[in-house]
């Protein structure tokens, strides 16, 4: 594990918050340095550039930074505070400076992590009824949530085609390491095949508003069931990843659900969806995107296996986890 950058090891000191707190933990993900500081958190994009998203300049990470709070308020809307600026003052740095900014973090209040639905889940405390309430937001969301010719173009069946074969590309590499050829040759050939024979059923749905400004990365681990049931977290950093058909989004949550072991819960969030939404044809197409779905799952496996900050023992854990997302994949192609 590489030593962390000078920045985040300044930012685990607590006295560098404008707000009291005991001790700071950071977590990270493959794209974002998370910094939990007493009832706030802080969120800091890596500057790095993985092709389909580019955080390489501050002006690029203040711009997604805004983008992500603008975004994130549909769903989540008094969780996102707002940009701060961190500055560099005297030798030492400090968040909400008044210097020339030296980085920029998107922040946060603090969700309870033993509310979260991955939490629950693992202890055995998601209900029926906590699913169909979480269905029910998101038919409510899905209705207002912007579509137009635009969306639809670059959500639209390109975007599919786009999108899977991109999966295909950046996760061969990982051959004998993360998944095993044969597992990618099945998920890879169902995927081609259903393309190809559903061609009308995608452009049928793309003419009817299907395809939306959804949220994008619609998993266990971002929903949090707090006072008010938060879903947070979602993609700003590409629009065609968030622009799909609401297809995809409820298949990404059915095939989370399915990853821990709660089928029921997956096929009662599917028909509480179909029932509050009428959209009977997602039936239609939930094997598809909960293949996909369970494929992008395994590829941040993969990217995150890459990251030199990340320890080799929770390198381990991320190995194990992305084996089951891409054996999940190859279940739902019929492997």
């Amino acid at each position: 594990m590489a030593k962390l950058p000078e920045l985040i090891q300044a930012l685990l000191n607590p006295l560098v918050y404008p707000e009291p707190a005991e001790r700071v933990e950071l977590v990270q993900t493959q794209i974002s340095y998370v910094l939990l500081a007493g009832e706030y958190v802080y969120k800091i994009k890596k500057p790095v550039d993985m092709g389909f998203l580019d955080y390489t300049t501050l002006e690029k990470r203040l711009y997604y930074c805004r983008k992500e709070i603008e975004l994130n308020r549909r769903l989540c809307a008094d969780t996102y505070l707002g940009v701060v600026p961190i500055t560099r003052e005297k030798g030492r740095y400090v968040i909400g400076g008044r210097g020339e900014a030296q980085e920029y973090a998107v922040r946060m209040r603090r969700l309870p992590q033993d509310k979260m639905m991955d939490v629950l889940l693992k202890q055995d405390k998601v209900t029926p009824e906590m699913v169909e309430k979480v269905a029910g937001i998101l038919v409510d969301f899905h209705k207002k949530t912007a579509t137009s010719g635009e969306i639809t173009r670059l959500g639209g069946i390109e975007a599919v085609i786009k999108n899977t074969s991109e999966n295909f590309e950046q996760t061969e590499k990982y051959f004998g390491v993360i998944i095993e050829p044969e597992t990618f040759s099945r998920i890879k050939t169902y995927t081609e095949d259903f393309i190809k024979d559903n061609d009308a059923l995608f452009h049928k749905r793309m003419a009817e508003g299907r395809v939306r400004d959804c949220h994008g990365d619609l998993h266990a681990a971002h929903i949090c069931f707090c006072k008010d049931i938060c879903i947070y977290d979602c993609i700003e950093f590409i629009d065609r990843f968030r622009y799909t058909d609401v297809a995809s989004e409820i298949a990404f949550l059915a095939m989370d659900l399915d990853h821990y072991g709660r089928h029921d819960l997956s096929e009662k969030f599917i028909e509480s969806y179909v029932s509050k939404s009428g959209d009977n044809e997602i039936l239609k197409l939930l094997n598809f995107y909960k293949c996909y779905r369970a494929c992008v799952r395994g590829k941040v496996g993969c990217f995150q296996y890459d990251d030199k900050y990340i320890s080799a023992g929770e390198k381990e854990k991320i190995v194990a986890n992305a084996r089951g997302y891409f054996k999940l994949a190859e279940g739902y192609a019929g492997g």
